[in-house]
């Protein structure tokens, strides 16, 4: 299977970082193809710009600068997101991902005014993330990275397609053994994916 995987932390030293390489490496043991696009080694520019906004609709152009991200994301069939949730969100580069490449035309079209899903090439999503604070901090925030990857983007990927999110909680105090053991239970969802 052709796996997007969707990486976005600027320390190659952190946990994040430890988590996608063991992402990667489980994949690719498994014997999928792998595309590893790590966003800050990439230097995606996640800042929408007038031009694209004002175009954003415009089918045959709207795709130009980001052409190659549009080819990637469409040449996938599966897409894992490993990511840490920041001030109970995406890094802000992921959301610009997500606002630049997931246009009218790749992930959604506009069909008498109403969005119709269209990423359907996706058969597969799963995020790997960490949160700084414990589980009931991010239920009581309504935990909006769990909601846009089960309810967003499930919604535009394959109709019943399989999401699985896989997160630490509580990174401000887990232990070494903690971070040790949920290591080894993405190797092993990597490696069953």
């Amino acid at each position: 299977m052709r796996v997007l995987v969707l990486y976005a932390h600027p320390v190659e030293t952190s946990f994040n970082a430890a988590l996608h390489r063991e992402v990667v490496s489980c994949l690719t043991a498994a014997g999928h193809e792998v595309d590893d696009l790590d966003l800050y080694a990439e230097d995606f520019d996640p800042r929408l710009t007038r031009e694209e906004r004002l175009g954003y609709h415009d089918l045959e152009t709207n795709q130009t600068p980001v052409a190659d991200y549009v080819r990637r994301v469409q040449a996938a069939e599966a897409l894992v997101i490993c990511t840490p949730v920041w001030n109970f969100g995406h890094p802000a580069i992921l959301k610009g991902f997500f606002d630049r490449v997931f246009l009218p035309g790749v992930s959604f079209k506009m069909v008498d005014g109403k969005v119709r899903p269209s990423l359907h090439n996706i058969r597969k999503l799963a995020v790997v993330t960490t949160y700084g604070g414990a589980r009931y901090r991010a239920l009581l925030m309504g935990d909006p990275p769990r909601r846009i990857a089960k309810r967003v983007l499930r919604a535009i990927i394959k109709p019943a397609a399989p999401v699985h999110y896989h997160a630490l909680y509580d990174m401000n105090r887990v232990t070494e053994g903690q971070r040790a053991a949920f290591l080894a239970r993405v190797g092993k969802a990597m490696t069953d994916f």
